[in-house]
């Protein structure tokens, strides 16, 4: 019986690693870096990320989406509460749960982001670029919060770092998804008001305000101003390194693809429709993202 449980997590673990390597391969590479005992955790805590972005977008119907998602919240419950359920990733927790702490809070305040951002109607455009930061940090900073503390590593210092991280890859995450959101349903829905509004993309049609789709340029000089903001919080996140304890440096390399999307926006002018952003590793050559990744984490730093 021990046995066959001992096989049942081993396939868990697996399907984590796979998922991650299929969906998300960027971070995938980052979890490489992490000390051997604290990889198995990492992939469940990421996969669990995985399989809960991905939930909207693989939907054939938004209910769909919407329902996976409530389940993703319920079987939270489930997980913490020591019951069984019949889900390679939702296995994988519980096993790390068995041997490592993780706040049930952080998971939650994951999946509830993204209850609450699928329930939104496509015209609801979020007010500020406070409100994408916060989203950022409730599902991306999360993720890292968690990943430190599975590894049993607590330091104020470096859950700071963490948010910051979060925030900024989630904020350059979402600039990214631009042109698919464009072209599933004619909208910029990851644009705030008052960034579109400074920028000329706002037109009043029948007394409500609407994102207008063709102005390059303008789209170009908002997504310049949110990936400013990407960009100053992972300036802040380094400036804490020096005081960031060792072991939780490799946690944190997930600023490392972070700062590549923010050099290939760069690249290209801030034009998220270039295509070369959809090339390679987050817009880089393959070896040369590898290379730097192993350089950073050899180094210690992120």
């Amino acid at each position: 019986m021990e046995t066959k449980s001992m096989s049942g997590a081993r396939a868990a673990f697996s399907y984590c690693v796979q998922q991650v390597r299929n969906y998300d391969y960027h971070h995938y590479l980052c979890l490489l870096e992490l000390p051997p005992n604290m990889r198995k955790s990492a992939f469940a805590i990421r996969a669990f990320n995985v399989e809960t972005a991905r939930a909207m977008d693989i939907a054939s119907d938004p209910r769909i989406g919407l329902m996976r998602l409530l389940w993703w919240q319920e079987a939270i419950d489930k997980i913490f509460s020591n019951k069984l359920i019949e889900h390679p990733v939702a296995q994988a927790l519980s096993s790390v749960l068995s041997e490592h702490k993780i706040s049930k809070s952080w998971l939650k305040r994951s999946v509830e982001a993204r209850i609450n951002d699928a329930k939104r109607e496509v015209t609801d455009i979020p007010q500020t670029i406070e409100d994408l930061e916060r989203y950022a940090e409730d599902t991306m900073s999360t993720i890292l919060y968690s990943t430190l503390q599975a590894g049993g590593i607590n330091s104020t210092v470096a859950d700071h770092a963490a948010s910051h991280i979060g925030k900024a890859s989630g904020l350059l995450l979402l600039i990214k998804s631009l042109p698919y959101h464009a072209g599933r349903n004619r909208h910029f829905p990851y644009i705030p008001l008052t960034v579109a509004e400074k920028h000329g993309l706002l037109v009043n049609q029948s007394g409500q305000s609407e994102m207008v789709m063709d102005s390059r340029e303008g789209l170009c000089n908002a997504v310049f101003e949110m990936a400013s903001v990407a960009n100053a919080h992972l300036e802040k996140a380094r400036e804490l390194a020096g005081k960031v304890p060792s072991e939780a440096r490799p946690v944190l390399l997930p600023a490392v693809p972070t700062q590549v999307v923010l050099d290939t926006l760069s690249r290209v002018n801030f034009d998220v429709f270039d295509p070369r952003l959809g090339r390679g590793i987050l817009g880089a050559p393959p070896l040369w993202y590898q290379l730097k990744l192993k350089w950073y984490s050899w180094r210690g730093k992120y």
